[in-house]
């Protein structure tokens, strides 16, 4: 069980440190488009999808590791309140009933999506847009299997921290 708790968490920890690049990535694209506009009086599709493709890579790819080093958006009124067990019981009964469906649902739908606009060879509608629209739909489907496995990793966590209660008090 340590073993595949390890390998999701590396491969998540990987591919969010890979995703972090892309915020530098965007700062540079925004200021260019800024400079362009602002200064230069031009503007051009391409570079403005960008923006949102770079912004939804770093998203999709990112959110798992977000999930996993604990900050993503939590309400906390009473979580932080709770002992270890406690709050190992609400992780996994949390990612079971709701993240891995809700993971599971986004995937199914998602790559009938992209796969769709794959088929189709489907690009930008604006002239001068960025061209395979597929490649950032495919990164939806990306994003919800590596949260689907971070929710996986943090299910078995979960799961041992119940199970070492419950030898310690038997």
């Amino acid at each position: 069980m340590q073993t595949i708790i390890h390998s999701i968490n590396s491969l998540t920890r990987k591919v969010g440190i890979f995703a972090s690049w892309f915020s530098g990535l965007l700062v540079i694209v925004v200021l260019y488009d800024i400079l362009m506009r602002y200064f230069f009086k031009q503007s051009t599709p391409w570079i403005m999808e960008l923006e949102w493709h770079l912004f939804s890579i770093l998203f999709l790819l990112g959110a798992a590791f977000t999930f996993q080093i604990d900050r993503h958006v939590r309400v906390d009124l009473f979580y932080s309140q709770m002992s270890k067990s406690e709050r190992a019981r609400i992780n996994l009964f949390g990612n079971l009933l709701f993240l891995l469906p809700w993971c599971l649902f986004i995937i199914k739908y998602a790559f009938a999506y992209a796969w769709s606009s794959y088929e189709i060879g489907e690009s930008s509608p604006d002239p001068g847009g960025l061209p395979y629209r597929f490649i950032i739909k495919f990164c939806i489907v990306i994003g919800f299997i590596l949260l689907a496995l971070q929710a996986i990793s943090n299910c078995l966590e979960s799961w041992q921290i119940i199970s070492a209660e419950k030898e310690q008090n038997d």
